[in-house]
């Protein structure tokens, strides 16, 4: 099953596709049965809510705004170094532990709309990944029963300003510029996937090149590992979303280095889930502005 969060002339909906077309409702309609963020927050049963919301109307999606699965996580907990392919071309030792950093809700933007290249740096970089939304929080989740508390799986380009990440050894500010974490275009309920989206082909193209190619069997720490070691230290909350890394063929390993620039598009496509597609547009001079 999938779920879209949208929104259309300034009211928000919500509709599902089970494989025969978008179904929905929007917010001020009988029967409207709440946000997906709301759903999530809710720790409602988001495959029962998706299977009533196929016996309403058709939404045409090219017609609405899509809006991010979770607009405003409570935290968006990303995972570096994390895939062997990635770790390979970087150089480094296999972690022992998951590189754990934080991106903020500022910096969210969805399926369609422009990821921003900001006046300060021309080093935009492309990290196609798979996301993974909590539905049932926690701390100390066994492995075992980590997946129980997935809601479901969507797609992330973590486009970093690799400049900013590399001058200290925290990598916030590089991984957190406004308009550069594309999220969506919708959650795909676990059902409808392998456990922990286990094998699941992985890609990432540049103006239709492909530059990032593999498995999320490759994870070094697979979806139920990181939630089970992020869940020593930090609660999870309904609505977190979890970043599980990006596989090799980044830009600024390519030999000469490649930067997404102006005009370009991204797409990060996973098997089974969809395409997560965006422009690069330069910040304009009011939104660089103070």
């Amino acid at each position: 099953m999938r779920i879209v969060h949208f929104d259309k002339d300034g009211v928000l909906g919500i509709a599902a596709d089970g494989g025969s077309g978008w179904h929905g409702l929007a917010e001020r309609e009988n029967g409207f049965p709440g946000t997906l963020p709301d759903l999530i927050t809710q720790g409602a049963d988001l495959l029962r809510a998706g299977r009533d919301l196929l016996s309403m109307h058709a939404i045409d999606l090219d017609a609405v705004r899509i809006l991010p699965p979770v607009p405003k996580p409570p935290k968006i907990l990303c995972v570096g170094l994390n895939y062997d392919d990635h770790l390979a071309e970087s150089g480094l030792k296999k972690p022992v532990y998951p590189e754990i950093f934080a991106r903020f809700a500022t910096s969210l933007i969805a399926h369609g709309e422009p990821i921003r290249m900001p006046r300060e740096s021309t080093m935009l970089d492309y990290e196609a990944e798979l996301a993974v939304v909590i539905g049932r929080g926690g701390r100390r989740i066994d492995r075992d029963k980590a997946l129980d508390h997935v809601a479901g799986y969507s797609l992330f380009n973590d486009a970093t300003i690799r400049d900013f990440q590399l001058r200290t050894p925290q990598w916030t500010m590089g991984k957190n510029f406004d308009g550069t974490g594309a999220f969506g275009p919708w959650l795909v309920t676990p059902d409808a996937l392998p456990p922990g989206a286990h094998g699941l082909h992985i890609e990432g193209r540049l103006n239709g090149q492909v530059m990032q190619d593999s498995s999320i069997d490759k994870l070094i720490f697979s979806v139920p590992v990181l939630i089970e070691m992020i869940s020593v230290a930090i609660s999870l909350e309904p609505g977190d979303v979890i970043i599980t890394g990006t596989p090799g063929g980044v830009g600024a390993a390519r030999k000469p280095p490649v930067y997404m620039q102006a005009g370009d598009v991204f797409e990060v496509e996973i098997e089974g889930m969809g395409v997560l597609s965006n422009p690069i547009q330069r910040e304009s001079h009011e939104e660089a502005s103070p």
